[in-house]
């Protein structure tokens, strides 16, 4: 029976019941944690035997313990191209953060331009940039530590509102960017759609040096590795529309082997990359060769990646099983609730009923289960209707994660079920 339809007696009956259970998970002190998206110790020993790879001289004979060599070496140029699927010309390996990249992209854009004898955005008064939400709170970060105003897009199972996307940009000079999560997107797990990479690509803006922030952080994170999405290629994409220079593509290895430790890679239109490389070779020698060798050995190409990846499904679909499987069993005909059912990435979406999300996750916390906090995937941590919830289903040991799933399964009954009460008694 649906919470909603229940009577005031009904509610008050069933909030007893919660609440003792509720009060019963407390008494366990549970230290579970579901607040971002690590791997697991499972996951990380995949990648160990890669430690033990002691290789020093590249192919080209390039000694890879010396300084040199700034935009990567050509192996490790050619994987994470292949990796990305991008041409190999238009990709610069970086070190082991694809974050640190994006950053440092805004941060050349802000300073010098986006390209030769462009007007840096720091002249430019107050810069925008779109932020579909649901989505990573950590580019939201990194624009809102420039002093950009953040504008939220609505996000739909095909991707951003295009609608609403292309008439801002074509209206706003001031909106310099969008950030996109295009495969499995952090935290709904949606793909683009064919139209929606096409308009991305196609779009008229007001502003020339408008850039598309494309995070494909989850290209090859599937859950099922015989029900994978595809995507457009969307730096072709860009140039067939006649906009090369739009896409900053990004990429790296950080849940593939060591988050500490992996490969990061930039791909953009051929001018993006050689100013780049140029603004690039002022702030450093060259990147970790060392690492770039010990992936290329380890993975050897684009199928011994994906063979790895499917070592990793097989660890994460049963977690996501466990947390979705709960979901529908515990919440599926209470009508209080709805979440995403990904088929890659690392997250799960859950909505509560507006104005519970900070609610139901203090109640986790309380009886011990720390999640994400509440409006973290929304610009400025303010989730306008408090109603969205990032699950993250990987770090936790099988039998945690089942306690956790149920537990917060209560917490979001229990919510939704005192604020019924209090709307009927008012």
């Amino acid at each position: 029976m649906q919470i909603k339809e229940m009577n005031i007696e009904e509610l008050q009956n069933l909030q007893t019941e919660l609440h003792n259970q509720y009060e019963d998970y407390k008494k366990l002190g549970l230290n579970l944690n579901m607040s971002r998206g690590k791997p697991s110790k499972a996951q990380l020993d995949l990648s160990l035997d890669m430690l033990d790879i002691k290789e020093l001289t590249a192919a080209d004979g390039t000694d890879a313990r010396n300084y040199g060599v700034l935009d990567g070496l050509p192996e490790a140029k050619a994987f994470m191209a292949d990796f990305m699927s991008v041409p190999v010309d238009n990709i610069i390996v970086f070190g082991n953060s694809s974050l640190n990249i994006m950053y440092d992209t805004v941060m050349r854009a802000y300073v010098f331009g986006v390209l030769p004898g462009a007007t840096p955005w720091k002249d430019q008064g107050k810069i925008k940039f779109l932020c579909p939400v649901p989505g990573y709170d950590r580019h939201f970060g990194v624009t809102e530590a420039f002093g950009f105003e953040l504008i939220s897009v609505p996000m739909t199972e095909n991707g951003p509102d295009m609608d609403i996307v292309e008439k801002l940009v074509a209206e706003d000079a001031q909106i310099k960017g969008i950030w996109c999560v295009p495969k499995y997107s952090n935290p709904e797990g949606h793909t683009y759609s064919d139209e929606t990479v096409r308009r991305m690509a196609a779009m008229p803006t007001a502003a020339a040096d408008f850039r598309v922030f494309w995070d494909n952080a989850y290209c090859e994170h599937h859950l099922d590795m015989d029900d994978k999405a595809e995507i457009l290629d969307f730096l072709a994409e860009c140039a067939a529309a006649g906009n090369p220079e739009r896409p900053y593509i990004f990429g790296s290895t950080s849940k593939i082997t060591f988050p500490g430790a992996g490969l990061a890679a930039f791909a953009a239109g051929p001018e993006s990359v050689k100013y780049t490389r140029k603004l690039m070779g002022v702030q450093t020698i060259g990147y970790d060769k060392l690492n770039q060798l010990r992936h290329v050995k380890f993975f050897g190409d684009k199928a011994g990646l994906q063979a790895h990846m499917a070592k990793h499904a097989a660890i994460l679909k049963p977690k996501f099983d466990i947390v979705t499987e709960t979901l529908a069993r515990e919440l599926g005909d209470t009508g209080c609730a709805d979440w995403t059912n990904p088929k890659g990435g690392y997250f799960i979406s859950f909505n509560t009923m507006p104005g519970l999300a900070k609610k139901v996750v203090g109640m986790c916390k309380e009886a011990g289960v720390e999640l994400t906090g509440a409006g973290a995937t929304y610009p400025y941590g303010i989730d306008p209707e408090d109603k969205n919830i990032r699950l993250a289903p990987s770090m936790p040991p099988v039998a945690d994660l089942k306690v956790a799933a149920e537990l917060f399964c209560l917490c979001v009954k229990l919510a939704s079920v005192e604020k019924l009460l209090a709307e009927k008694q008012a």
